[in-house]
């Protein structure tokens, strides 16, 4: 079978500080989605590195005493530094300041030039120093720069401006024929919400008396060019535009990594540059949301940056991994703390699957002296895992190709406890009181070393180094076979039959938390405010079906300032519900969350709108809290 190509980019970053916590989140699911690809059968090329030119860079120099070069050279080394310490297989690392890139950025800006759409003109606008861009009036919140807090200081000087708006019209029709283009979705209808104003060109210089370091315009020696215009175009000159193999291979494949704030640039100026050089555009971008700390983004004026390096040098560089893909729904923000780390990390990694591990192999060694046995009796109905290994496998799959991590994870994770429930109720231990149950026990632990193969193979996009690990205890040590191919995944019954295991080693250590006493004084019971309702017992209490519902989308009902329509899955169907939750939740910060449902409320009309049904939440302080769980549910998951 043709390989299909895939490629994948972050952002670089910018070298004004130390790598932070953003920074390893987007790579490190920019390295999952290229693994994944890998397994799909796909040829890849990772692209990822450093933004070095610009004002911030030379007032960071300023502070640490030291020259715009020598300063890029030490910071953007931090960075590739950082990506084997997360287990990070980047194809190329680009740097703005190395030559290569330099020339491309010049070829581009003369062809552009050269075609009629930079021109000449004299500027007065609100000009933000920490984002070195102008904005418009309409863009600021409460006249501050919305990512710096601090009002814009006017400027007004003569530059070179790119003609934007004259392919406005172009983008929108593009994004609108093209619905993959921007994802996940909220993000497509927030570039199009900007794009129904008019607008304006776009500033790409910035002149020499006040900007030395920077790329010189190749049409007037006196400017350098703006760090946008200049980052942008690395993932053009990485893959050696315009005649290198690596451009005619893999650009029209490209897909681009990003959190949020820079959607902008990347969703409007960037397919616009390429319109006008006559190059196709990129093939997709993938937004994500912010890791908030102590309560808010992060930002080194509060001191909330977390050092990702220090985090997996504490928890281990695949628990480290393994938390930022499972606990972030992609698209949405996501919390960051010490106790959901550990949670994660006792929870799912050493109790779940660690605990699995352990307990299989153990037993296989304790019964069998370590020798696999009942390869020939796996497909015995009463006892095989295949089915569930499938549906994890295809759920797996569906979620990972559109960067769905947290479900792709949730997909293994259902698989895992179905082989913990399998151990429960299939009773090894008792089986091997009876000589005669010997073959039944033997394939009973067989099915369970072949779901750890699964397990195996499919972790290995987020847990390279537990992947490798549990493969090479299962014996599966050999170079020939694509044990991390989806195609050969499935096929049961692949471990060879009458090898020896050796006994497991701890996959996960957990993590003991030492409790902390108490200090506050015990407090007289006050009543339940608002006062308890009438008494029920257990059969009034089993007419409420209550589900795990995960919701897929929602949107505001007009002429109402707090009802919402909710599409919720409830695993064999989906659900609309009308819920009066609008003022204490934005519809796109909805998507992906876990609630829980009365399904089976008599169905009404409100406003007009079908009710299927009854989303559970909390009353405090005149605002309301949905319910929810501390672990993901398969959609359907029955509630007592």
């Amino acid at each position: 079978m043709e390989k299909k190509s895939q490629f994948f980019t972050t952002p670089i970053y910018y070298v004004n500080a130390k790598p932070h916590l953003g920074h390893a989140y987007t790579s490190i699911a920019a390295d999952v989605a290229t693994r994944y690809k890998q397994m799909d059968n796909h040829d890849t090329f990772f692209l990822t590195g450093t933004d070095e030119h610009g004002d911030k860079i030379v007032q960071a120099a300023q502070k640490e005493n030291s020259s715009p070069k020598a300063y890029v050279d030490q910071i953007s080394q931090l960075f590739q530094d950082l990506l084997p310490q997360l287990h990070i297989k980047n194809d190329h690392f680009i740097r703005t300041t190395d030559e290569d890139h330099i020339k491309v950025v010049t070829a581009l800006l003369t062809k552009i030039h050269d075609s009629g759409d930079i021109y000449f003109s004299s500027y007065e606008g609100l000009y933000c120093f920490g984002c070195e861009r102008f904005y418009q009036e309409r863009e600021l919140t409460d006249g501050k720069c919305p990512d710096h807090g601090i009002a814009p200081q006017v400027i007004k000087e003569s530059n070179y401006f790119f003609k934007m708006s004259k392919y406005q019209e172009w983008l929108i029709d593009h994004i609108n024929t093209h619905p993959d283009f921007i994802q996940p979705k909220q993000y497509k209808n927030e570039i199009l919400s900007f794009l129904k104003e008019p607008l304006e060109d776009l500033c790409i210089s910035r002149p020499k008396s006040r900007l030395t370091w920077g790329i010189t315009l190749p049409f007037d020696e006196n400017y350098v060019t703006y760090v946008w215009f200049d980052a942008l175009v690395n993932y053009l000159s990485a893959l050696g535009y315009p005649d290198q193999e690596l451009f005619k291979k893999f650009w029209p494949t490209t897909r681009h990594f990003v959190a949020k704030d820079i959607i902008k640039p990347h969703g409007i100026y960037w397919p616009i540059i390429l319109k006008a050089a006559g190059i196709d555009p990129y093939d997709g971008l993938n937004v994500h949301g912010f890791w908030n700390v102590k309560g808010s983004k992060m930002s080194k004026s509060i001191g909330n940056v977390t050092d990702p390096v220090k985090v997996t040098q504490e928890f281990g560089v695949d628990q480290f991994r393994y938390f930022l893909m499972r606990e972030m729904v992609f698209g949405l923000d996501a919390n960051f703390t010490e106790d959901a780390i550990i949670s994660r990390i006792n929870s799912d990694l050493a109790n779940d699957l660690g605990n699995l591990f352990s307990r299989v192999l153990s037993m296989n060694h304790r019964y069998f002296n370590g020798k696999v046995m009942g390869a020939d009796t796996a497909f015995n109905p009463e006892y095989c895992l295949e089915l569930d290994a499938a549906k994890a496998i295809d759920g797996f799959k569906k979620a990972m190709e559109i960067c769905q991590f947290q479900k792709g994870m949730a997909s293994i994770w259902t698989f895992i406890s179905t082989m913990n429930k399998y151990i429960d109720t299939q009773e090894p231990w008792a089986l091997a009181k009876d000589e005669s149950k010997n073959e039944a026990l033997g394939t009973v632990l067989y099915n369970l070393i072949e779901g750890l193969r699964v397990v195996s193979c499919l972790i290995y996009p987020v847990m390279p180094a537990t992947s490798r690990k549990m493969q090479l205890a299962l014996g599966l040590d050999i170079p020939t076979r694509g044990f991390f191919d989806l195609d050969h995944i499935l096929p049961w019954a692949q471990i060879q039959n009458e090898i020896c295991l050796d006994k497991p080693d701890i996959l996960f250590p957990r993590i003991e938390t030492k409790n902390k006493e108490s200090k506050t004084a015990v407090k007289k019971e006050k009543p339940f405010k608002p006062a308890l309702k009438e008494e029920i017992t257990l059969e009034d209490f089993s007419k409420l079906d209550l589900r795990a519902g995960t919701i897929l989308s929602a949107e505001k009902i007009e002429k109402s300032n707090k009802l919402l329509k909710i599409i919720v899955d409830l695993g064999p169907q989906t659900r609309q519900v009308i819920a009066g939750i609008g003022k204490n939740y934005a519809p796109e910060e909805l998507v992906g969350k876990q609630v829980i449902v009365v399904a089976n409320l008599k169905e009404a009309q409100i406003m007009g709108e079908i009710s299927q049904g009854m989303i559970l939440a909390a009353n405090h302080k005149k605002q309301l809290i949905l319910t929810g769980f501390d672990k993901e549910l398969s959609p359907g998951n029955p509630v007592k």
